[in-house]
Formats: structure tokens, sequence, C-alpha cells
């Protein structure tokens, strides 16, 4: 009998360990930040002021090399979400459904409501269209906040509305429904002194911790999934946040010509900026008003961390957090002038490297930093792993939760990313539109169009380089490989090909592909055998 009940306690010892939790199962507070470079204190920026967002990595595991599977809202996100890459889920720009391309794949939510856990949003976790309403979340969360008016239209001041309004009625009556992507705008920041709950983020927030308040009622342990909107255009903060920066200090871009040597179709013309209003919409965008739009982005990465610290004191206050795993990430990165570009949508390390944090109840590795290559889709199995629930077996990702307690051990040789030739398509990464072409884009694609005829020459091809050219990357422990490749055609000879040394090159400033012929064989020989 003695020998019985020992062995069973060493069983439940096991299990527990296993899943590094008690019986009970982890709660998960999921954080998503839009279009956050690691331009944090915590990553290192000299200027940007995020208190909250800097405790949690010096109390979790913050990851130095972290990178998105696509620099682009929609595909990143469904990686992520599914745990398959772009090529799995065929879903490359912003207007296909993922339930159209994938309608019976599963996604981290949906499985974790399988396995006993309720789940709720708020704010942008999926992009808008793929919501999942229904398979992804098991209740509403909370819609609206007593004494509070739901924000709406992004702006809060009645002039930038009356702008942004003015602006979609001419496009729409010029190109109706095309309109709607993103061929018109408002300005591209506000500055008003108002509350927080006056923009989205705020009020989500606020509706966040009353949902996860709800959940912390219920006999199952819950997934509560909240998804800023900023720092993603159009930067609209509260004053206060603007406040917090000496504009004259805020340093800028270090490095602003495109690779030398580079393929002219791994950068785009700056679309999804100069689609606001007041910006240039060809030539370069002036050091005032660069220095303007960097502050503008400071200040909606601090509104953010404002409200981040609001939740994360919500945890505390409902004595939550010793039962309550919580991950913080960015979808992508974003250019702030780096290379001559602003936006996303590049194969660089600037649009691909992501902030990454993680924060359990019971890690080793606290306020330290890793270096380990990772990638967001590795986030789905390593939540399953560290909530006790099986890993699928269709993840095409790998699980970090060894690096909580061992943060410094080999780790992956390799992470992939990639990217549709943004030159050559719109700032959603999808194929360039007729309407597009007619708008003020229209010189702007010729004259990016024209760089790279000039470069490839005779393999210039319009059907190739508008519709199948797939840049596909891959960054190493020291480089970063770009490939650019015929999608109908992978075992096609590479159209064009880029190679970063990052221990002499951090920036990427000179690709040294054609420098260094067997190197790039070597690695174009690893990447080969990592995608078969």
């Amino acid at each position: 009998m003695k020998i019985s009940l020992l062995l069973s306690f060493c069983l439940c010892l096991a299990t527990n360990t296993n899943t590094g939790f008690a019986a009970e199962p982890p709660n998960i507070l999921f954080i998503t930040v839009d279009d956050l470079r690691p331009e944090l204190g915590c990553y290192g920026s000299p200027i940007a002021v995020t208190p909250n967002l800097d405790a949690l990595a010096a109390d979790g595991l913050l990851f130095n090399r972290a990178y998105c599977q696509q620099a682009i809202c929609r595909p990143s996100r469904a990686s992520l979400m599914t745990g398959q890459r772009p090529e799995s889920t065929g879903l490359f720009h912003n207007y296909v459904g993922l339930r159209e391309l994938q309608p019976d794949i599963l996604t981290l939510p949906e499985h974790l409501i399988a396995n006993g856990y309720e789940a709720a949003y708020c704010g942008k976790i999926f992009h808008v269209g793929d919501t999942d309403e229904g398979r992804s979340w098991s209740r509403d969360p909370v819609k609206q906040i007593a004494g509070l008016k739901r924000p709406s239209g992004g702006y809060a001041l009645p002039e930038n509305i009356r702008l942004r309004n003015q602006n979609f009625q001419d496009m729409t009556a010029k190109y109706g429904e095309a309109a709607k992507r993103g061929l018109a705008n408002g300005p591209a920041y506000e500055s008003a002194d108002v509350p927080d709950t006056a923009y989205a983020d705020g009020y989500n927030t606020l509706a966040a911790i009353e949902t996860m308040k709800e959940m912390a009622q219920a006999d199952k342990p819950f997934f509560m999934a909240m998804g800023f909107k900023l720092p993603h255009l159009n930067w609209c903060a509260p004053k206060k946040y603007w406040d917090l920066y000496d504009r004259d200090q805020i340093p800028m871009a270090s490095h602003t010509d495109p690779p030398a040597d580079g393929a002219t179709m791994g950068l785009h013309a700056s679309f999804e900026l100069r689609t606001r209003a007041g910006i240039p919409k060809s030539g370069p965008i002036g050091d005032e008003l660069s220095r303007t739009l960097k502050h503008a982005y400071l200040a909606s990465t601090s509104y953010v961390d404002a409200q981040v610290g609001k939740l994360i004191s919500a945890l505390d206050d409902a004595k939550l957090r010793d039962n309550t795993i919580i991950i913080l990430w960015g979808d992508h990165g974003w250019h702030l002038g780096d290379m001559g570009v602003w936006g996303k949508a590049t194969n660089y390390e600037i649009a691909t490297r992501v902030p990454l944090m993680i924060w359990t109840p019971d890690m080793k590795a606290r306020g330290v930093k890793t270096d380990a290559l990772v990638e967001l889709v590795d986030i789905f199995p390593t939540l399953c792993e560290l909530a006790g629930v099986n890993v699928p077996t269709h993840l095409e990702g790998r699980s970090f939760k060894p690096l909580l307690d061992n943060p410094h051990q080999p780790w992956k040789e390799a992470a992939f990313s990639q990217y549709p030739n943004p030159a050559m398509r719109e700032w959603a990464a999808n194929p360039l539109s007729k309407e597009m072409r007619e708008t003020w884009f229209g010189p702007l694609i010729q004259e990016v169009e024209s760089r790279i005829i000039d470069q490839q020459g005779d393999q210039w091809d319009r059907e190739l380089f508008e519709n199948h050219l797939m840049g596909y990357t891959m960054r190493t422990d020291r480089y970063r490989l770009v490939v650019w490749r015929d999608r109908r055609r992978p075992d096609a000879s590479p159209v064009d090909i880029e190679l970063f040394d990052h221990e002499n090159d951090p920036h990427e400033t000179v690709n040294i592909a054609r420098k260094a012929p067997n190197l790039t064989l070597s690695l174009l020989m690893q990447m080969k055998a990592a995608r078969e």
C-alpha cells in the first residue's frame, strides 16, 4: 500500500514537472502589438519610454533574435495563430481570408478550447476579416465600459476626422470599392489632449481587463488575447505620451541608403505612409517631417506600453499572476527611414525582427536576454507545452520552452521569412491594381519598375516580377541570405541573391553575395535542405 501511494505521488510529481505548473492548468495572457519593432528600452533604445515592457522583460525572458514569417499583418498573424508558415497557409497578402484558403486549419485558441480553456479577445489578434468568431473564441468580450463611449474612426480631433472622411469620399467617388484598399486616408499622426480611452487601444484595454475578470470567475483556465493596434499607422496617441520626448533629442535612422549591390526589388517606395494626408506623394520624406513621424511612432509605443502596464497590474490585483503565462510579441518590424524606407514589407532585418518576451510563474531564467534564433511560428507549440496540452502534429515551429530555464543552450541554426516582391506590390502585399496605377501611386510604381528593369535586364518579365517573384530569407547566427525566386519554379536558378554579414555589417548596408560565392553557395544549400 505504501509503495502504491509513493508511486502515485511520483507520477503526479513527474506530470507537474513536465508541464512546469501545478495540476491546475495555467491561464494565458496573450498580448500582440501591431507594427512594433524592437524600439524599446529593454532592447537598448536610448530614447524609448517603455517602463512597463522593460519591467516585464526584467522579470522574464527577452528574445533578442525573434523573427516573423512575413512582414505584413495578415500572413504573419495567420502563420503564428496556426503554427504554419506562409508557404503552408498559402496566405501572402492582406486581402484574402485564412478560412478561404484553409477552411479546416486548427488555430491556437481553437486547440486550447478543445483542451478545456475559455478563450476571448479584444482588439486585433487575427487580421481584420480573420477574427474567426465561433471557432477560435468561446465567449464574447465585454463590449461596453460604463460611462465611456467606444472610440471609432481612429482620430479624436474633428478636423482630422473631416479630412479623412473627405479623402475617402473623393476616392470612393472615383474608384468605388477599390478606394478601401489603401488609396486614401487621413493624417499619419495626431497629438490630442485626450484621455487614453479616446482611442481604441485605451478603451480595449479596459474591456480586456473586465473580460479577464469575468473569465477568472469560471471553472476553466483562460486564454485572454489583447491586440494593440498601435504603433500601426495612423500614429494617434494622447498628447501626454508625445510630451515624454524631447523632439530634438530623437535619434534618426543612421543608414538611409539602399544596400549597396542589393536587389532593387527588395525595397518599396513607402506606399503605406504616402497614402496618408500631408505626406509627399513622391521624392524624399524631409528631415523635419521624418523627425515628427518618428516622434509619433515613439509616442504611440509609449501609449501602448502604458496600456500593457494596466493589463498586468489588473492581473496582479486579481491575484491571478501566480498561475498565468504572459507572452508579448510584435507581428513584424517597421522601417523608420532605415534604407530610405518607411513601412514594413521587406525581407531585411529591420522588418522581420520582432520584439518577443515571456513570463511564467516558475521559469528559472528571469531578467535574461537570449540570442537564440526563434520564430513567431514557435509560439503555438511553446504555449501548448507550457499549458500541458498535446502539441498538434501539423505545427511547423519548435517549442522554445527549454529556453525558459536554459536560455543560452544551442538552438536553431536559422530563422526563415519571406515576402513577395515589395517594389511591385501594393502596401498590403496584394498584386497591383488598375486603380492604384491610376492614382499618384502610378509614377512611383513606374520609378521602381524602371530601376528593376535596369538592374535585371533580360530577366525582366512583368508577369513574373508582379505576381510570382518571392523573396525567401534565412537568418543564421551571422548571416542574412535573401533569395529571389519564381514560386512556380522552385528548382530554377534564383533571379537574384543577397547576402549580409551581421558580424561586420549589422545594418545590412552591403550585399556581399557576389564577393563570397562559396559562402553564398553553402548558405543556399542550407536553405534548400531546410525547405525539403
